[in-house]
């Protein structure tokens, strides 16, 4: 009795660590997000957009990304992505804003890149989209508000805005900017979000592995289970 008692245990241990298994965290996600190597304020930079897909189904087609107006940014320029798509919208600013070339009365409020089909963004991977601008205003940071479109028609807001405590759930890409002069920190802060970013990308594309771990676990468990309950008969006959 005693016997039959531990393999009964040890198939149920078998199962419980395949459940387990079936029940790691797939509900991770990966946010759009922006860096840059040095973002000074009134300085010049490149930022880069990172969009991962998170849908285990279908691609994403389209990104918007808004410009901030009300710290408006005078010169804006795209670097081509293959097989994208470009656009950019101008707004009349409330407030003119000097530059090197005299007064601007318009700046860049929004950018699109809409993709080619071959070019959509396929499940668990993603793509980047590099941004030149400046000069950065006087500010501590730069929140751009951004529109993810996939192929199924669901679109993805990533608009909320930070407020210094907990993460929302659909976060804006925000840009921290460093004050002229100053010690800039901005490097090691862009190489923490890109780790943080590349470590949720895994963990997408690491759900499905998971899975099938699981299911394989299941299917031993279940073997164990049943080899266990054969040997216990085959001692209690011999007995």
């Amino acid at each position: 009795m005693m016997r039959r008692t531990a393999l009964l245990r040890a198939g149920a241990a078998a199962l419980a660590a395949a459940a387990a298994a079936l029940a790691f965290p797939t509900a991770a996600s990966a946010h759009v997000t922006v860096s840059s190597a040095s973002a000074v304020q009134g300085g010049y930079t490149k930022i880069t957009f990172r969009v991962p897909n998170e849908k285990d189904t279908g691609t994403t087609t389209k990104l918007e990304v808004a410009i901030p107006t009300d710290k408006p940014i005078a010169s804006v320029g795209l670097k081509p992505v293959p097989g994208w798509t470009a656009a950019m919208e101008t707004s009349k600013l409330a407030t003119p804003i000097k530059s090197d070339d005299g007064e601007v009365t318009e700046a860049v409020s929004k950018i699109t890149w809409t993709a080619d089909p071959s070019a959509a963004i396929k499940p668990h991977e993603f793509q980047e989209f590099d941004v030149s601008l400046g000069p950065l205003p006087e500010t501590d940071q730069l929140v751009f508000k951004a529109l993810q479109t996939y192929s199924d028609g669901e679109v993805v807001r990533w608009i909320d805005e930070p407020t210094g405590g907990t993460e929302p759930d659909h976060p804006a890409p925000t840009l921290k900017l460093a004050k002229a002069g100053a010690p800039d920190n901005t490097t090691a802060s862009t190489a923490a979000q890109d780790a943080a970013a590349t470590t949720k990308d895994s963990t997408s594309n690491n759900n499905g592995t998971a899975i099938s771990l699981g299911i394989a676990g299941l299917v031993l468990g279940l073997a164990g289970l049943v080899a266990g309950v054969l040997a216990y008969r085959r001692a209690g006959r011999t007995a």
